[in-house]
């Protein structure tokens, strides 16, 4: 609206004092949301440091996103220390909303993917079935599923091109 593009996401002024990712302890990462006040008091006493509210630089939210780089280096030299397994039931308990940052290979065993029927069989180009990961969204009221197998390299060129290409 005003002609320029917005800054991307890392470098752009957030609204919230901690909304970011966070390395932790084996290299596991953590995306770590607490955007209210009472969130932060309450994430400071699951990482076991309750003090940091007592600093005037933290009192509240705009005085956090004043000082938003030091206080995210704070919290990644305190999350560092702690693994995810261990952490993500005592967030879920204080109600801070978080969210493991998993490879792609570990979204087969996501429970949340299989429990919203968002992982489903496809035929893949050797005949064989594997598990594919549906787009997160509805359409209708329901998720688009697979219609059809993964098609062979080139099999639809014609279809798509009008007309035959080297590949064939």
């Amino acid at each position: 609206m005003t002609g320029e593009a917005p800054p991307p996401m890392p470098s752009r002024v957030s609204a919230w004092s901690v909304y970011d990712v966070f390395s932790l302890a084996d290299g596991e990462q953590l995306f770590i949301g607490a955007v209210s006040d009472k969130q932060f008091v309450t994430l400071c006493q699951v990482l076991g440091h309750p003090q940091m509210t007592q600093r005037p630089e933290y009192r509240d939210n705009a005085a956090r996103v004043a000082v938003r780089p030091l206080l995210l280096e704070e919290l990644g030299a305190i999350l560092q220390h702690h693994r995810a397994d261990a952490l993500m039931p005592q967030l879920e308990a204080a109600g801070i909303p978080y969210a493991p940052i998993v490879r792609p290979d570990q979204l087969l065993d996501d429970p949340h993917l299989k429990e919203s029927g968002g992982l489903v069989p496809m035929q893949v180009e050797d005949g064989s079935i594997a598990p594919t990961v549906l787009l997160p969204l509805l359409m209708g009221g329901r998720r688009p599923g697979v219609r059809h197998p993964l098609p062979k390299p080139g099999e639809h060129n014609e279809e798509v091109f009008g007309r035959r290409t080297r590949s064939d």
